[in-house]
């Protein structure tokens, strides 16, 4: 048996609270029935939606200044309307939906990076608001819970009776803050890292913004309630706030029915179908509402994203929009889906109904019904294959939502959820160009949250029906009676018709072949990796020929990844070999082994121009060093600047030595020489083989390829293999091998005869490499991981010779190019350094010794 997950655990729990919230629900509201809802629906006066309106703008305005206090917090300008556009997007979409579907912190992390934040100031901004958040709800709670004390509902089982005590112990904790603050004036120092805290007065505006967008966001519910209700404004604050903090601790994405059920409970003094009509319109106006105007604003920025009158902050917005767009489209279908299952499970509006009898027979309006529960259904599925960028999943969903769009027609005439469902398929038309992998559905890995999001809607969607139609009793003819008003008959065959739609989709899930997880590639995948080689212009591409790392070819067979397994990191090595079109597909098959076998998704070594393929897998980047790479028609041995490197090359040929080129045909039978080089070597430097990113000695692997040689007196001294690139775009070595009594020139005298050789040959480029951790800055606001790399590449002589390595590059001029990491970021990173660092020294023994 497997071990048991905290993310499993989470699941679990976060699907018993809302399942015991929905229970709650349905025992307190066992009473009424869902026309008395209805009626206190439209018993709402527009005055109350326009105060609602005007009260979540001021709501969502202030909740803006969270990020602009932190903007000024890490001192870092930024214009106002980006920071503004950045924050309410991502609270319009995190407050909804949560952080299971879409991290307000990334959408952050992706547009503040833009505008030159360092993922340092980013995290500070991430930790400044969330420490804004919860003084609000301190200070708004502590002063409404003192003020206005209610009875705590028994079954939370918290130790008290009132709210009173918990608003003392929140003041307490405001005014420990804010003595904090007031008495330090020095930043906190841990290990050697400071952390500052804010000012007074900021910390102050902290306070004041927080408890007002509280306030204000409880107020939204008070105006929504009935004139009659017997309740005052600091009553229902209280209750609110309880409720929102038992909700933020729920995980349930945006607290959905954990709120409500909490609110209905502890509110005794509102009848209890006002405050479900109440609530149920505080949930579209106050969470749905916002997260539409989101999804416009993205729409109309994908639209005019090339008219030249949009400013300069939209066409930054617009060119992050690519990796966020597909997470946003997603969302939107979900909610898309949702909606036409509620639709499905509720009863008609009678008058349109019998208005649509009268132009259809009932067969037609009994099928729509059907299949656009069905709609609905399909629509939360491919939700998820829009997340992944799948061709298919774009297709699907807009025929699926043109249909959901057909079916609301005819079904009741319902022409707001078709205007809806028009809006959402209005705004995915644009965007085909976001969703390039042409994957099957079927072969996508399902997360547990996205499972998760699903069986929640799926809850929400049963529940309702089984509210609705409480009091009609069951029998087995209700499945078979067909009739205009006839609407828990279409309910139960609607749940069927989902339910079993469900159950086939995991079945076949369930049972589809699992594809290669990882293990030593066979002599054909090597053969096969040998033709795309041939035809690669990144000389790295000849390290799959060591045979150590597994080898992922993309369906057509022309590009692979290789990468090894070490603890739960999947290490790729690079970037995809291969065509460039055929790359974003292969980096997400990749992904999708990893999450199979609940592993990390790693790229080890990247470059620059391929990093948006790996921004779209969500990954965290972070610079490990820089490729040094010599422009070789312009090298020269003349001047000044290279006159170390003209001496010993002189020098090495007035001691005899001389420079030779192995034939690839020919290297067999220099193996034996070779080979007793390479350990005279490796015991001369008190170290094993390495692997993984450097070559070993191996005569298979030397076979593939020229082998360059350097003779002294005849003998062979020196010796390194050979990478040429196609079309001789690049030229470049691996291992570098000498005799202890070869004179002390001699690898210079290689290495610049190489080069020489391949400027005569005609290469663009000679590769020499990575200098690991070199360019790391360690300054106190460069990021957390690049001062740690700064620090290793000062003082980590005893494990590697980093700054060594780096200064003889350096003697050739080369262009520095970054090279980088892609990983999950967060506590797995240390693990993950110190798997990719075993896998390249062959052991955890190679990783303490040299």
């Amino acid at each position: 048996m497997g071990k048991i997950r905290f993310t499993q655990v989470l699941f679990l729990f976060t699907l018993a609270l809302f399942g015991g919230a929905l229970w709650i629900l349905y025992q307190t509201l066992h009473d009424f029935h869902y026309h008395d809802i209805l009626r206190q629906l439209h018993a709402l006066t527009a005055l109350q939606v326009i105060q609602a309106l005007v009260l979540t703008t001021l709501s969502y305005w202030i909740m803006t200044g969270y990020d602009r206090l932190a903007i000024v917090y890490i001192a870092h300008p930024i214009e106002t309307g980006k920071v503004t556009l950045t924050s309410f997007i991502s609270y319009a979409f995190s407050n909804t939906i949560g952080l299971s579907l879409l991290s307000g912190g990334s959408i952050r992390y992706r547009l503040y990076s833009t505008w030159g934040l360092s993922t340092e100031e980013i995290a500070r901004v991430l930790s400044f608001t969330v420490v804004t958040f919860w003084l609000g709800v301190g200070t708004a709670g502590g002063l409404v819970f003192l003020l206005e004390p209610f009875a705590i509902p028994p079954w939370l089982h918290l130790p008290i009776a009132s709210a009173r005590p918990l608003g003392i112990c929140f003041l307490l904790l405001i005014a420990g803050y804010v003595l904090l603050i007031g008495l330090r004036r020095q930043p906190f120092q841990v290990a050697g890292w400071e952390f500052s805290l804010p000012p007074l007065r900021l910390a102050l505006a902290q306070i004041l913004v927080g408890t007002i967008d509280w306030l204000l966001a409880g107020s939204v519910l008070y105006v929504l309630l009935p004139a009659s209700a017997s309740v005052s404004l600091f009553h229902l604050l209280g209750v609110y706030l309880l409720a929102q903090i038992v909700s933020l601790i729920s995980h349930v994405p945006g607290g959905l029915g954990v709120f409500e059920s909490l609110v209905l409970v502890t509110l005794p003094e509102v009848r209890l179908d006002a405050l479900a009509g109440a609530l149920l319109v505080y949930r579209g106006i106050y969470y749905l509402l916002p997260l539409a105007v989101a999804a416009l604003m993205l729409g109309s920025l994908e639209f005019f994203r090339k008219r030249a009158a949009v400013s300069r902050a939209l066409q930054v917005v617009v060119r992050w929009g690519t990796l966020l767009t597909p997470q946003l489209l997603a969302a939107f279908t979900l909610v898309g889906g949702a909606t036409l299952l509620f639709s499905g499970v509720t009863p008609g509006v009678p008058g349109r109904m019998h208005w649509v009898h009268d132009f259809l027979p009932l067969p037609v309006l009994e099928i729509s019904h059907f299949f656009g529960s069905l709609v609905g259904a399909g629509l939360l599925l491919v939700g998820w294959g829009l997340q992944r960028r799948l061709d298919a999943a774009y297709l699907l969903a807009i025929v699926l939502l043109a249909g959901g769009m057909l079916f609301s027609l005819l079904k009741g005439a319902d022409y707001e959820q078709s205007l809806l469902l028009g809006i959402m398929l209005a705004a995915l038309l644009p965007c085909h160009r976001h969703f390039y992998r042409r994957t099957s559905l079927l072969n996508e890995p399902l997360s547990a949250r996205w499972m998760l999001m699903i069986l929640l809607v799926m809850l929400c969607s049963l529940w309702l029906g089984f509210f609705v139609y409480k009091h009609v009793d069951y029998s087995n003819d209700l499945w078979w009676h067909f009739a205009l008003t006839a609407d828990a008959p279409r309910f139960l065959r609607a749940m069927v018709g989902t339910t079993t739609l469900f159950l086939i989709f995991t079945l076949v899930k369930l049972f589809r072949p699992l594809r290669q997880a990882s293990g030593a590639p066979a002599f054909i995948d090597i053969e096969k990796a040998r033709k795309v080689i041939a035809t690669s212009t990144a000389t790295v591409a000849n390290l799959a020929l060591l045979g150590d790392k597994t080898l992922l070819f993309s369906d057509s067979g022309n590009a692979f990844i290789m990468y090894a397994v070490e603890g739960r990191s999947w290490v790729a090595l690079g970037d995809p070999i291969g065509p460039r079109e055929e790359q974003p597909e292969l980096v997400w098959r990749f992904r999708e082994l990893c999450e199979q076998a609940e592993g990390w998704p790693v790229f080890y070594e990247i470059g620059a121009t391929t990093l948006y393929l790996y921004l779209d897998l969500g990954l965290t980047l972070i610079k490990i060093g820089e490729e040094a790479r010599i422009a070789l028609p312009q090298f020269s041995l003349a001047g000044k600047a290279r006159s170390g490197l003209r001496y010993a090359h002189h020098k090495a040929e007035k001691e005899g030595c001389s420079f030779e080129i192995i034939d690839t045909s020919q290297v067999s039978l220099l193996l034996p020489e070779l080979q007793r080089i390479s350990e005279a070597w490796l015991a001369g430097k008190h170290t094993s083989e390495k692997g993984y990113s450097l070559g070993s000695f191996k005569p298979d692997y030397l076979r593939a390829n020229p082998v360059a040689v350097a003779r002294c007196a005849g003998r062979i001294v020196a010796f390194t293999n050979i990478w040429p690139g196609y079309q001789k775009e690049e030229l470049s070595v691996d291992m570098m091998r000498f005799l202890p009594e070869a004179p002390r020139s001699t690898m210079d005298y290689l290495f610049v005869s190489l080069v020489l050789w391949g400027k005569e040959q005609g290469y663009r480029w000679f590769n020499l490499g990575m200098a690991p951790l070199a360019g790391l800055e360690n300054r106190p606001h460069a990021p957390f991981w690049h001062r740690m790399g700064a620090l290793v590449y000062q003082h980590g002589e005893h494990f590697y010779n980093f700054q060594g390595l780096r200064a003889y590059k350096e003697k050739f001029d080369p262009v520095w190019a970054p090279r980088y990491l892609a990983s999950p970021g967060g506590i797995a990173l240390p693990r993950i350094l110190t798997n990719i660092a075993t896998l390249i020294s062959g052991g955890v023994k190679g990783v303490l010794g040299k």
